[in-house]
């Protein structure tokens, strides 16, 4: 669960390393963004020949939180980082890197980011 003000890792090779979410989308009383939300953020710190540059903003997927997150099975699923994934806009959910690390949950893909999904080496 991430909130305004949660600095999260990027979970790409888009050139962010950590991010700083000022948005999460999906109305404006809207507080928290759980795992396949989109959110709005600001890089922190970057790596020098990156696709992204420090303090631009970009949005980004949540792949990861910490918070437990319920399956409609009963099970729980909690990884031991908040991460997220660069896109270029919600629209097309194209992937702004072009590779995933650690674990991805399932309900991304369900969201509809399939291609996030296909790329990263272990799904949930």
């Amino acid at each position: 669960m991430l909130q305004l003000r949660s600095i999260v890792k990027a979970a790409d090779n888009s050139g962010a390393k950590e991010l700083y979410v000022i948005h999460v989308f999906g109305g404006s009383k809207r507080k928290f963004a759980r795992i396949g939300d989109v959110v709005n953020a600001v890089v922190k710190t970057a790596i020098p020949h990156g696709q992204v540059k420090d303090s631009q903003m970009v949005k980004a997927v949540v792949v990861r939180t910490r918070k437990e997150f319920r399956r409609p099975d009963g099970s729980y699923v909690r990884f031991s980082d908040n991460a997220v994934v660069v896109i270029d806009n919600p629209k097309d959910k194209n992937v702004v890197g072009t590779r995933i690390f650690g674990p991805i949950a399932r309900e991304v893909r369900d969201r509809g980011f399939a291609k996030i999904a296909s790329m990263a080496i272990e799904v949930v």
